[in-house]
């Protein structure tokens, strides 16, 4: 079922999109798509308040595992999204996955594939991939 919701969307995205087909609107569509996503995610903190960066270097001990790292790294934000702020942000990440897929259908690509390789790298790789 999963599947068939990526490829789904991928079509939808074929169907509705007109106006911006050109590679280059499609291009461009998609780095504004981001910095909207941003702007929301940096509007929750400026504006709402709803969360705080709390950004500060990552103390890291010498001679801990891999699998304890992630016990030290912070992704700095305090607080959560209010409602509102939830419900922007999403508005803006699926504004971006509609550019991420017509980017793809520009260029005959399969969004659930890409997704499948992604994923099958992650797991040979594991922690080697390091992202």
């Amino acid at each position: 079922m999963k599947d068939a919701v990526c490829h789904k969307f991928q079509q939808e995205v074929s169907n509705v999109l007109v106006r911006h087909k050109s590679i280059l609107d499609i291009i461009t569509k998609y780095q504004e798509s981001c910095a909207k996503v941003n702007r929301a995610i940096i509007k929750s903190v400026t504006a709402c308040g709803c969360i705080r960066i709390d950004a500060k270097k990552q103390d890291i001990p010498d001679h801990i595992s891999f699998e304890e790292l992630s016990d030290y790294m912070s992704n700095h934000i305090a607080g959560e999204l209010c409602d509102i702020c939830r419900d922007k942000v999403e508005k803006e990440l699926g504004n971006h996955l509609f550019y991420l897929a017509a980017l793809c259908n520009a260029l005959h690509l399969n969004l659930q594939d890409i997704m499948l390789d992604q994923v099958k790298s992650l797991e040979t790789l594991g922690k080697y991939s390091l992202y």
